[in-house]
């Protein structure tokens, strides 16, 4: 934690159908000595999708929600805009769970405390003070994979739709207050009480998030605050509903279809990693500050989930989940070997520079590469990884399974990069440093 920059951090295990242990290390904020407990909450962020996906699932075995029927004709609030993608196949609600619909919206920054926060139809049409783009459909539905929070804000608007309720309200009483979650809310802002016991965020240099945490109106795409016990409880439902032990709110047959995959690896919320008795079910999560995952297997009771409020977390939580599968013999997160390339690195020095990735369908972004100390990084999106060779042009970014390959021209120039990140596939291009002089 010390070498990462983690102030603060959380874990639950569960084994044999139940939280074998659960345990806070560090303190909730940086130069305080107020430790982190297994009740201190964290941001969830995305891993709030699978717990809006079992809501959603809840509706849908109550005839109120239909998976496979257009959305538009049950959202009553808000339509997707038609256009030219949406003219070739319309938006359904299974689409959306499994971001197949083809909508935008891949991250949201958040909004400081304090300042004017929109409403969800003012971000659904990117209206101030809403401070993202709309929530449009950009592909052919149904046409492939493309990771949606906006599809999500689709999901939350229509629960609220079909059942007149508030989201946060909604949520409490179809998942949070069945399931005990009782330290876990969906309220944005945070409330009163619950301040009290949540963890502050923390950027990747240590430093704490202005006003110590971002605002989430989007709820459902990553608005929830808890932490790892809660999540535990979530995750021992699932598994007790899919034995016919529990099914408090899924029937046998849902959990069933819900951990079948429907698109790619895309179950109905989850990722799904593996088969059979090896069936795995994942997500991970990062708003500013915080970093978090869960993992867990559906016919083994086995499962953890480990929470941090740091932008670094990520780093920490792989090396962990690779010590719960050693420790309790998990088929998963088995270390990966690669082979380091031995390269002069000299080399580096035509590397180093800022690459700009244009796609029309996530945000821009650059690719910085820096040399510190003979190791060469990339810094992406907010974070900072260490680059091993593969090869004197090829890289990959241990714990992620992320490459990055420096493309040259026929000069023998590097002139972009091919990588395969967080976003998925793409090249960015080498941007030209212009140089200012003041007279």
């Amino acid at each position: 934690m010390n070498h990462y920059r983690i102030p603060g951090l959380s874990i639950a295990v569960i084994n044999n159908g139940k939280i074998e242990w659960a345990k806070g290390y560090g303190v909730k904020e940086n130069g305080t000595d107020d430790p982190v407990t297994v009740t201190t909450l964290f941001q969830a962020a995305s891993i709030s999708k699978p717990i809006v996906a079992a809501a959603v699932l809840h509706l849908v075995e109550k005839d109120m929600i239909d998976l496979e029927s257009p959305v538009n004709s049950q959202l009553k609030s808000w339509k997707i805009p038609d256009n030219e993608y949406t003219q070739k196949r319309h938006v359904n609600v299974k689409m959306l769970i499994t971001h197949s619909g083809g909508v935008i919206g891949f991250g949201f920054e958040g909004y400081k405390i304090g300042g004017k926060l929109p409403t969800l139809l003012q971000i659904l049409d990117g209206l101030k003070p809403a401070s993202s783009s709309p929530i449009r459909v950009v592909l052919e539905p149904g046409s492939q994979w493309l990771y949606s929070n906006g599809g999500y804000l689709i999901l939350q608007q229509l629960l609220m739709d079909v059942t007149s309720s508030q989201f946060p309200e909604l949520m409490n009483e179809i998942i949070l207050e069945p399931f005990d979650m009782c330290n876990s809310t969906f309220s944005q802002p945070l409330q009163s009480h619950f301040e009290k016991i949540a963890a502050t965020g923390h950027k990747s240099e240590g430093t704490t998030v202005e006003g110590k945490w971002r605002i989430y109106p989007e709820m459902a795409a990553g608005g929830l605050w808890t932490n790892p016990m809660d999540l535990c409880k979530f995750i021992i439902e699932l598994q007790r509903s899919l034995t016919g032990n529990s099914n408090k709110i899924l029937s046998i047959s849902m959990i069933e279809n819900m951990l079948s995959r429907h698109f790619g690896n895309m179950g109905l919320g989850f990722v799904l990693r593996g088969n059979d008795e090896d069936l795995g079910f994942t997500f991970s999560g990062g708003n500013e500050g915080y970093r978090c995952d869960m993992f867990a297997y559906a016919s083994r009771d086995k499962g953890a989930v480990i929470m941090t409020n740091s932008d670094n977390g990520q780093f920490i939580i792989n090396e962990i989940f690779r010590s719960i599968s050693a420790e309790y013999e998990w088929s998963d997160y088995k270390p990966e070997i690669k082979e380091m390339a031995k390269i002069d690195k000299e080399i580096y020095d035509e590397y180093i520079g800022t690459y700009h990735s244009k796609q029309e369908i996530r945000p821009d972004f650059d690719i910085k590469i820096e040399q510190e100390n003979d190791l060469l990084y990339a810094s992406i999106m907010g974070g900072k990884y260490n680059l091993t060779p593969e090869s004197e042009q090829k890289f990959f970014i241990a714990d992620h399974g992320w490459e990055i390959e420096f493309l040259k021209d026929d000069t023998g120039k590097v002139e972009s990069i091919r990588y395969f990140i967080i976003v998925g596939p793409g090249t960015a291009q080498r941007t030209k440093l212009t140089l200012c002089v003041s007279g």
